[in-house]
């Protein structure tokens, strides 16, 4: 059974892993969260790792007195977020944080040869080549969380090399404003933005989805995971969220995977692979289930789409561009600071000013994650 380290233990994947871990009897090695004291506290009387991490130090403070009649050891910060993944006592570590945070406690946990849950879509985008490179060096396994790449992941058990895929085809349920105009779109509120319309997640990964963000990040995930070149990947919208990737192979056969709209299945594939155990997820009906369709997506009405893939066709720290300029420009968003539409324009204007670098390392994505962000905050403040 595995003792697993689970970053971002409070939020809606680290809620839902606690499930499936109780569920197959696995058991809690380090619990991490950012400020939610209150459900650390439950999450850790009920779980009883040996490590909890708040990377907020007041919140890290107060848990250390709620806790203080336990053996629980509470540490805070980055430096405890990456003490966690390299916990010795873990085999395994989900990363379910969300943003860049999650590059080098990912980083750490390949340093140690560990199995990677990975849900941590900015781990791959920012710093993707280098995070496969050490865990090939490392012998650490990498298995994806998201449910559109553990349906990938699924669908290419069967092949016996890369040379047989035509291409991988990512589903995208087109969020809440499938179907209107850019001009629509001008006028769009977070409220509406936070309403999507299959799935339960955290706010910045649910406007990610609005915007179809979400959708080119794990274009670029896709091409890092499966080692694809871009020609290879495609987009559709599916909007009852049922199959949720497919693979096309060179004699035109797809095989997709199908399931219910509930993250606890990829997780709990991402645990026991490559067995399978007893469900925790809730089954398909395929009776009941309704109708299935597949669009195009609206490239014009959604640009951040483009932006992603053509961020991934120049490669270097483009990716890290993209991703640190969309969650800058996402979270003033959250903020009521900017519009809907402002995402892609900041975005785009960040592409612009910040050149790519190749061949470098971490400091060169870090660095470039924060020239993103800094011009996006300057564009920002000059609107």
């Amino acid at each position: 059974m595995r003792r697993i380290s689970l970053l971002g233990s409070t939020g809606s994947i680290g809620t839902q892993s606690l499930d499936v871990i109780s569920a197959c009897g696995m058991t809690v090695a380090a619990l991490t969260a950012n400020r939610d004291v209150e459900r650390m506290e439950e999450q850790a009387r009920q779980f009883k790792p040996e490590l909890v991490v708040m990377m907020d130090s007041d919140a890290a403070a107060e848990l250390r007195v709620r806790l203080a009649d336990t053996d629980i050891r509470v540490a805070s910060g980055p430096e405890g977020l990456e003490e966690a993944a390299a916990l010795p006592s873990a085999d395994t570590v989900i990363t379910a944080v969300v943003g860049m945070v999650g590059l080098k406690p990912t980083l750490a946990a390949i340093a140690q040869g560990k199995r990677i849950a990975l849900a941590n879509k900015e781990t791959l985008v920012c710093g993707g080549e280098l995070v496969m490179s050490e865990a090939e060096r490392c012998g650490a396994e990498i298995v994806p969380v998201d449910s559109e790449h553990s349906a990938l992941f699924q669908s290419l058990q069967g092949c016996r090399d890369r040379g047989e895929v035509r291409r991988l085809i990512l589903t995208a349920s087109g969020g809440p404003f499938f179907g209107y105009t850019k001009e629509q779109l001008e006028h769009v509120t977070l409220d509406q933005a936070l309403k999507h319309p299959n799935w339960s997640m955290g706010a910045k990964i649910t406007v990610d989805s609005a915007t179809l963000m979400n959708k080119g990040l794990e274009f670029i995930e896709a091409m890092r995971l499966y080692h694809m070149p871009p020609e290879k990947i495609s987009v559709v919208v599916h909007r009852e969220s049922i199959v949720h990737s497919l693979v096309e192979y060179c004699d035109n056969a797809m095989i997709a995977q199908l399931g219910s709209a509930d993250m606890r299945l990829p997780i709990q594939y991402a645990l026991t692979w490559p067995a399978r155990t007893q469900a925790v997820a809730k089954p398909l009906d395929l009776l009941t289930c309704p109708p299935l369709h597949f669009a195009a997506p609206d490239m014009e009405a959604f640009p951040c789409l483009g932006l992603a893939i053509g961020a991934a066709r120049t490669g270097g720290t483009a990716t890290a561009v993209l991703n640190g300029a969309n969650e800058a420009a996402v979270g003033l968003f959250l903020e009521r600071k900017i519009g809907f539409m402002d995402i892609p324009r900041l975005v785009e204007r960040a592409l612009e000013q910040v050149s790519p670098v190749y061949g470098g390392g971490l400091t060169e994505i870090l660095d470039a994650d924060r020239e993103a962000r800094d011009a996006v905050l300057s564009a920002a403040t000059q609107r």
